[in-house]
């Protein structure tokens, strides 16, 4: 009987050490994948931006390249925009607007103010009309 007990205990433990060495396992593979979409994404503005003179057509002024001190920024100006666009798919035009707006003050020139701006003109509408 005793060696039953110390059968499930080993058992319980070696379940408990594999379920948390499994989770462990999955959040790495996840914060990587995180990591890969944002180094994605940031070299696809970088690409994006040098396309055009690739292409042999002129462009009316260079486009800024963000510089690894602006990353964060760019983080920040990203996750600003999809809280807000979030905020206004779940029905609360009045946060996505202030969301909006704060996106729109710290980052006057970045590449999500026109989308911002289409956003809360959108929005205003959704506001006034219900």
């Amino acid at each position: 009987m005793k060696q039953i007990v110390w059968l499930l205990i080993i058992a319980l433990v070696g379940a408990i050490a594999w379920g948390a060495w499994y989770a462990l396992r999955r959040y790495r593979e996840r914060r990587q994948a995180a990591e890969a979409r944002m180094a994605g994404f940031l070299a696809e503005l970088r690409g994006s931006a040098a396309a055009p003179a690739a292409r042999g057509t002129a462009t009316p002024a260079p486009v800024p390249v963000a510089a690894p001190e602006d990353v964060s920024s760019l983080a920040q100006q990203k996750l600003l925009f999809e809280a807000a666009a979030k905020a206004g798919d779940a029905g609360e035009p009045a946060l996505s607007i202030q969301l909006y707006a704060r996106l729109l003050a710290r980052y006057p020139a970045c590449s999500f103010a026109e989308p911002a701006r289409a956003a809360v003109e959108a929005q205003t509408r959704k506001l006034a009309n219900g």
